[in-house]
């Protein structure tokens, strides 16, 4: 089965520039822990809620602060024709619950998360992702 069956398709993004109260905000509405940065249709980075706690308030930034500042710029991406069994080896790997998913021409296409994992596929699949 490949991620684009399974993927979430519909993502909110923020731009780099945008203050990470507002992704925080989008974050807390979703009840999401983590948002694409994009400038366009490029994807250039996620914020987590973990960015926002420890390295925005742990360091001092206020929550005007853009959220460039406190982005993961080195990210884990799949393609959106990856087998569903790589992308848990992926998510296991790096220790992640969700990966933003890209197309043939690099542009965010979806996010794919453990939930989709287990919720659409055989639950060996997902619990491959979470233990490694």
């Amino acid at each position: 089965m490949k991620v684009s069956e399974v993927m979430t398709r519909d993502v909110q993004t923020v731009s780099p520039d945008q203050p990470v109260r507002e992704a925080a905000s989008f974050m807390l509405s979703a009840d999401a822990g983590s948002i694409p940065v994009t400038e366009g249709e490029r994807l250039i980075g996620m914020i987590t809620d973990r960015d926002i706690a420890v390295r925005g308030v742990a360091k001092g930034h206020g929550p005007d602060t853009p959220v460039r500042d406190l982005m993961t710029d080195d990210l884990v991406v799949v393609r959106s024709d990856d087998n569903v069994e790589d992308v848990a080896t992926k998510m296991s790997e790096a220790q992640v619950r969700r990966l933003p998913v890209i197309d043939e021409d690099n542009r965010l296409c979806g996010i794919v998360s453990l939930g989709d994992l287990s919720r659409q596929t055989d639950t060996e699949c997902a619990t491959q992702a979470l233990e490694g």
